[in-house]
């Protein structure tokens, strides 16, 4: 199952916002948020964890008014809020519906966790102290500002299942660690690396037991480190991957919201993990949303062709909102992360032009030697990012221009370039 379209009226951030990823050839695996702090990326994410309280009935909304008993959600208190979600499936969630009729929706349609879920040092010293209820996703966060406690829960439901197939004799010792063990540890490779260094491995988990909080032990080098001595972003993908491993089986055909799994990672950390819980743990048939504005996650997306990248930055929610996947290989969306002041160091010796909108990948695609393109919106955009800046060049369309207006233009403007045919598209 994965999202088509989406469409937030009167919720949260957004008067009248629409994420419209029909022109994609295919539904993509991975949708990425970016945007500033405060653009309303969590928003997003608060309108699935209401339809996933819909579809569960754990909310009751009448077709005439479709609001919480709280009232959380209304951007104007007044009116009423709607969120209509199209699938790949030809399925429409809309809130405006009876409970009743939403029972087409299997309850595993959706998943999230908040970016409130980190744990410093682990607590419980005995089994059963969490209220494990997983198959119904009983444990979660009521809103996407309220803290994810379910990362000890997750270490329960591990331990549970080691000691069920140790006493049982279910298992042996080698297929424990090939099922609980193993899965974590080729993930720590494809994320962390094999050097000395870098390398980190999962190597004994034991409950929490006797007034005993569990002991999960790490090798780092030649040292052994339990887990409340790993460093926060050690701790962050460990916690992300223990929570899929024990809650993949019950979502295989799922939305999957996972909000800032890039805290406390530096750049290649944060793409290698998005890589790997892209590629390797989320199921086929499921689509992942997160949000971020880290440089690693942005380059990830943009060069991934299962991708699609939605940029909030600079938009004005205070009016209708259509917003597409920004093209691929387009170097503007790094904004996000780093200045353009800083990207010019960063390309210093290479030749920096801004083109229109579609055209940038074309040109990007040509590898032409020390230059990058960016993109704009249209050609009003290229003349503005470049007029008063030397050290861009701008590159349009010649489009309905007379071989006398090009020339003129090329004279005035001497870093505006023009193509000398009516346009580069095929």
């Amino acid at each position: 199952m994965k999202i088509t379209k989406l469409e937030l009226k009167n919720f949260k951030r957004f008067d009248d916002l629409t994420i419209d990823l029909t022109s994609l050839v295919e539904p993509v695996k991975l949708v990425l948020l970016i945007g500033t702090n405060g653009s309303g990326k969590s928003s997003v994410f608060d309108a699935f964890e209401f339809a996933n309280k819909v579809i569960r009935h754990d909310v009751y909304i009448e077709p005439t008014n479709p609001k919480p008993p709280h009232g959380y959600y209304e951007k104007n208190k007044s009116e009423n809020y709607y969120i209509n979600i199209f699938f790949d499936n030809s399925l429409k969630f809309s809130n405006s519906r009876l409970v009743s009729q939403v029972g087409q929706f299997p309850y595993n349609t959706f998943y999230g966790r908040t970016s409130n879920r980190q744990i410093t040092k682990l607590t419980r010293t005995a089994l059963g102290q969490g209220n494990i209820s997983f198959e119904n996703d009983r444990d979660r966060p009521d809103t996407f500002i309220d803290r994810d406690d379910r990362f000890e829960n997750d270490i329960e439901k591990v331990a549970s299942l080691i000691l069920t197939d140790v006493f049982k004799g279910n298992y042996s010792t080698e297929q424990i660690i090939e099922s609980y063990i193993n899965p974590i540890n080729k993930a720590f490779i494809n994320i962390f690396g094999i050097e000395d260094n870098t390398k980190i491995e999962l190597i004994s988990f034991k409950p929490p037991l006797d007034g005993n909080t569990a002991e999960i032990l790490f090798k780092k080098g030649y040292s052994t480190i339990p887990y409340n001595l790993l460093s926060s972003g050690e701790k962050e993908i460990f916690n992300i991957l223990l929570n899929l491993l024990t809650r993949k089986e019950y979502f295989q055909d799922t939305i999957y919201f996972l909000d800032e799994i890039d805290l406390h990672l530096n750049t290649q950390l944060q793409k290698n993990l998005l890589k790997e819980v892209t590629e390797n743990w989320i199921p086929e048939n499921c689509q992942l949303w997160t949000a971020s504005h880290s440089l690693g996650f942005i380059e990830y997306a943009n060069e991934a062709e299962h991708a699609a990248i939605i940029d909030f930055d600079n938009l004005n929610f205070d009016v209708s909102q259509v917003i597409v996947p920004s093209p691929k290989k387009n170097f503007d969306v790094f904004e996000i992360a780093v200045s353009k002041e800083f990207l010019s160091k960063v390309f210093e010796g290479k030749r920096i032009v801004f083109s229109e909108n579609t055209d940038t990948s074309i040109y990007n695609s040509l590898n032409i030697t020390d230059t990058i393109f960016f993109n704009a919106q249209n050609k009003a955009d290229v003349f503005y990012k470049t007029k008063n800046n030397p050290s861009y060049k701008g590159l349009i369309d010649r489009d309905y221009l007379t071989d006398e207006e090009r020339l003129d233009l090329i004279h005035r403007y001497k870093n505006l370039l023009i193509l000398y045919y009516y346009s580069i598209e095929i």
